[in-house]
């Protein structure tokens, strides 16, 4: 009998809405769990008579035992003796995939698949590594196949819920998972599930009721506990979510999800203004398990904090999105001053920031990095160094923090550290000279229109309290689909948002900083030209969350000391940081008049 849940969690279940955003959980089981093993010896049990079968038997067992180097072994030596065994591919692929070959195993679940297309098993197991690797719709595809052999499975319905909520089809997810927890209420797994889903809406409340049913049923599940400590950051008691990061990373003996958790540990940090702890943890994210991980293929020695500089060429190669590229770009001109005059500093950066970074440092040699496939995962490449042998030392730029910003203390006050072509500048300034009042770019979302971030957005219905102020005029800054958005003001406010034109603004960046520098003041979400915009020194205002690490635990902007941020009192109240930020442009606007 299915134990009951609490009330608080019934009501939330039955009152759960599908998210409109992500967020970026893996709430899958491990491949070659005891259950699953068991499963696989009693269809093996058609076996007995071959002489194949001691090998697998022994797999199986090295596989129970976790020893999966062994494990690998004798599933290799029943292959050697029939190699259409497919028994023997679904042992080999469930020890690659735990030894963390990924790529390898994929081959071998397929291989097992097409062998035993009745087996459901092994279409769950390679579902679940396709949805680790991000191949969300592949994975969807298996584990419906699996779910058609078994579909009072609720593992089956939890990695369905969550390779359709990967895809942002979460009215599909919730429901898969509604159904399945009413009938299976014991199960944390669900509720944990039904918890992220909740969350991509940003409804954080409600998702800590899920979280919470999830850790009732099972106080030692430590993925559960890493998500309430997600949702608690969010909230705004980083104190709390580390407590909670903690313990879920003491208790997780997956390495990926281990890494996964340093990650999240390292944001937390840097919300608590703990910088220094939060740099190292940040290395996670170039971990080889790190299941996001980008590979850099440099061969070449990757510099470490305190190794000497001066008199060295150093290889910077630019990671993340664009913004972070700009946002770390912050440590360069101590990374020149430490290079010294006889050094030289070699900057990779995405192709379109090429012209920005060769103005901002001259004496540096700045090229764009190319990023191709390599096993599912980005693989950033640097081909415009002709000479690799002459570079002494490389590094992501992320990591640079750790040495050269290692306390909020450390970060300069300089308010341009990029800057745009003059006579660009002087250009979009007398194009905009025509229209009254003082300029304001607006910046409301990010590029990406369905996933995690969006939950740090609010609507555009929201900046109605903005754009209603008088004695401005509105400039589109931003990039993407905004036909939307900009017929709502102009047929429900009665707001023109002036559209610049002869500017991609996703694509010329060179040209949107000048655009950037011709405004009087930018406001807006954090996204790639709102750090342009502040990094070329513009007046900037920033919309931000609670518990936002780049805040660095204060209650301004570390990386760019001009902008003035605005915060609502929780997360998603995002009514009210908009009245705030439309009293505060009110007031800066009559301030002019």
């Amino acid at each position: 009998m299915p134990r009951e849940s609490s009330a608080v969690s019934l009501k939330a279940l039955q009152t759960a809405e599908p998210a409109r955003v992500q967020l970026a959980t893996d709430a899958l089981g491990a491949a070659g769990s005891k259950d699953a093993l068991a499963r696989l010896n009693s269809a093996m049990s058609e076996l007995k008579a071959m002489a194949v079968e001691p090998l697998l038997q022994q797999a199986v067992q090295s596989l129970l035992a976790e020893d999966f180097r062994a494990g690998d072994e004798w599933a290799l030596k029943a292959l050697n003796h029939d190699e259409r065994n497919g028994f023997g591919w679904y042992l080999l692929a469930i020890a690659r995939e735990r030894l963390g070959d990924l790529a390898s195993s994929v081959k071998a679940y397929e291989a097992a698949l097409k062998l035993l297309p009745d087996h459901a098993e092994v279409a769950n197991d390679l579902g679940r590594l396709a949805f680790r690797m991000g191949m969300n719709v592949q994975a969807e595809k298996l584990f419906r196949h699996y779910l058609v052999r078994h579909p009072d499975d609720h593992e089956g319905a939890n990695n369905l819920a969550c390779a359709l909520r990967s895809q942002g089809k979460l009215d599909d997810a919730v429901e898969v998972l509604r159904p399945a927890i009413m009938v299976r209420q014991d199960v944390p797994m669900l509720w944990n599930t039904m918890g992220t889903v909740v969350a991509e809406q940003g409804d954080y409340a409600n998702a800590m009721v899920f979280f919470g049913e999830a850790l009732r049923l099972d106080p030692e599940f430590p993925k559960a506990r890493y998500n309430l400590g997600n949702a608690l950051l969010a909230l705004g008691d980083p104190q709390a979510a580390l407590e909670a990061c903690d313990i879920a990373a003491s208790r997780t003996k997956a390495e990926v999800e281990r890494q996964m958790m340093r990650l999240a540990r390292s944001t937390i940090l840097m919300a608590l203004g703990r910088v220094s702890e939060g740099w190292e943890e940040y290395e996670a994210r170039l971990h080889p398990q790190y299941g996001e991980i980008t590979y850099f293929l440099v061969d070449r020695p990757r510099w470490s904090p305190g190794d000497e500089l001066a008199g060295k060429t150093l290889l910077v190669v630019g990671e993340q999105g664009l913004g972070d590229e700009i946002l770390f770009a912050n440590t360069l001109p101590d990374v020149i001053e430490r290079l010294g005059p006889e050094g030289k500093l070699i900057i990779a950066v995405e192709e379109r920031l090429v012209p920005m970074f060769a103005r901002a440092f001259p004496q540096a040699q700045v090229g764009a990095h190319k990023t191709y496939g390599l096993r599912n995962r980005p693989a950033r490449v640097v081909d415009f160094v002709e000479d690799m042998e002459q570079v002494d030392l490389w590094t992501p730029i992320g990591s640079l923090l750790r040495e050269f910003r290692p306390t909020v203390e450390a970060f300069p006050q300089r308010t341009d550290l990029f800057s745009a072509d003059p006579k660009r500048v002087a250009h979009w300034r007398k194009k905009l000279s025509a229209l009254p009042g003082r300029k304001v770019g607006l910046l409301w979302k990010s590029a990406i229109s369905r996933g995690a971030r969006n939950r740090y957005f609010s609507p555009f219905q929201a900046w109605a309290p903005v754009l209603k102020t008088e004695g401005v005029t509105f400039v589109n800054l931003q990039y993407g689909d905004c036909a939307e958005e900009l017929a709502f003001a102009k047929r429900k406010l009665s707001v023109e948002v002036f559209q610049p034109e002869g500017i991609d603004l996703k694509q010329d960046l060179d040209e949107v900083a000048a655009l950037c520098c011709a405004m009087d003041l930018v406001v807006g979400f954090s996204n790639a030209t709102f750090n342009i915009a502040a990094g070329c020194g513009v007046p900037s205002w920033l919309i931000s969350t609670p518990g936002a690490w780049t805040l660095l635990g204060t209650d301004r902007y570390p990386f760019y000391p001009q902008t003035r941020v605005f915060l609502p009192p929780t997360f998603g109240a995002w009514d009210e940081v908009m009245s705030e930020t439309g009293e505060a442009l009110g007031a800066w606007a009559g301030e002019e008049r």
